[in-house]
């Protein structure tokens, strides 16, 4: 079974652009990821995430999109798993490549979610939680994690600061990162005086919606010699979970999070990702979403999260740096974008390509991506070549 590297990836700008369409956003990151003499014969598959926030194009949005980027033939898959979709669609093309289907596939994904009204966004937001018992009870995804972060600080009696500490920790990342949605400043007392949203989660503990999209190029090990720049693709792990908030046994953890790191690390070799990690992308839809994270994804031991944000560890020159593209939190949420997203920023800090984000000789590094509340989670292991397991 052959390896499977990422041999380019690039994304559009996130944020609000009433100018642009799902087509040319697709066509902005497919642009910076593809080299231009790349043909369309060269591409053998692609997978394309996306939600289709607003209603466009809801069958064969897939096709729609490789279609206007010229991969005239490529069979095209739309992928929907949430806010998990794109991560979905990376771990489609990775089995494409390793089963021998495929040379060379792209994966991708998409979002347009400023151009509805606050009403019609939050109810495209709402399709993606469980319908009868949670939306139907006027349940929305702020004051589902509000539940989580109200049991997470109850249960282990940590500070709302270290939600703060988190949104500040993102902005600061996101200030340098010239695509991010808020790439703006804003500290933890910011965060601490802001608006309560769903209590205890104020505005900067939540995500904004954004437009946007990305793209990653998957390749086999005889593909990928042939481009200049090559990131191998060492552990992928994905898990489902209920829907539903309500129908699990836990409010303060993601299992689906856990049982996904578990099979990427194993596949990786990955022993102990405190280690074994030079720095990771976490789903942060909500602040308490990436505390939740670094318990779930091995980074500390439960209960732990909240020092490990107040004292720094995660922050760029910590020992562990989480989200150095600013994360959902500050780069932005465009649903279907955001876990090709997430591999755009490994692909970049392993190239050395992250500018003024840069981390020093990175060498693994690790995406993570959640769907809904956690009824999906996918992981993804990155690794330069030459790395052995830690």
């Amino acid at each position: 079974m052959t390896d499977a590297y990422v041999v380019g990836a690039g994304q559009s700008s996130f944020g609000a652009f009433p100018e642009e369409t799902y087509r040319t956003l697709f066509r902005e990151a497919y642009e910076s990821a593809a080299p231009t003499d790349l043909e369309a014969d060269d591409v053998d598959e692609a997978f394309v995430g996306t939600l289709g926030v607003g209603g466009r194009q809801i069958g064969l949005a897939g096709p729609a999109v490789t279609e206007h980027v010229g991969l005239h033939g490529v069979p095209c898959t739309r992928v929907e798993n949430a806010c998990a979709a794109s991560g979905s669609a990376l771990r489609q093309a990775v089995m494409a490549v390793r089963s021998g289907m495929a040379d060379l596939v792209l994966a991708g994904g998409v979002e347009v979610m400023t151009d509805a009204s606050a009403e019609a966004t939050k109810y495209w937001l709402g399709v993606s939680g469980e319908t009868e018992w949670e939306r139907m009870a006027g349940t929305t995804f702020s004051g589902v994690y509000a539940q989580m972060a109200d049991a997470y600080l109850r249960e282990y009696d940590a500070p709302r600061r270290a939600l703060s500490a988190v949104a500040a920790k993102s902005h600061a990342n996101g200030a340098s990162n010239p695509k991010a949605h808020l790439g703006f400043d804003c500290s933890v007392e910011d965060a601490e005086s802001a608006e309560v949203v769903a209590d205890p989660l104020t505005l900067y503990h939540c995500c904004p919606t954004s437009d946007g999209a990305a793209a990653v190029l998957v390749a086999s090990e005889e593909a990928a010699a042939s481009f200049d720049e090559r990131v191998r693709i060492a552990g992928v792990g994905a898990a489902s979970d209920r829907v539903g908030l309500f129908q699990r046994d836990t409010y303060t953890a993601i299992p689906a999070s856990e049982s996904a790191a578990a099979t990427a690390y194993d596949r990786a070799g990955v022993a102990d990702p405190r280690t074994g990690l030079d720095f990771a992308e976490v789903h942060d839809c909500f602040a308490i979403a990436e505390l939740l994270a670094y318990e779930d994804l091995g980074f500390c031991e439960r209960g732990e999260a909240a020092a490990l944000a107040l004292d720094g560890v995660t922050k760029a020159d910590g020992d562990l740096p989480v989200n150095t593209s600013g994360g959902l939190k500050s780069k932005g949420h465009p649903i279907g974008a955001t876990g090709a997203g997430q591999a755009v920023e490994a692909f970049d800090q392993l190239t050395g390509n992250a500018g003024e984000r840069q981390l020093e000789d990175p060498e693994r590094g690790l995406t993570h991506n959640v769907g809904g509340s956690g009824g999906a989670a996918v992981v993804h292991v990155f690794e330069t070549e030459g790395v052995t397991g830690a």
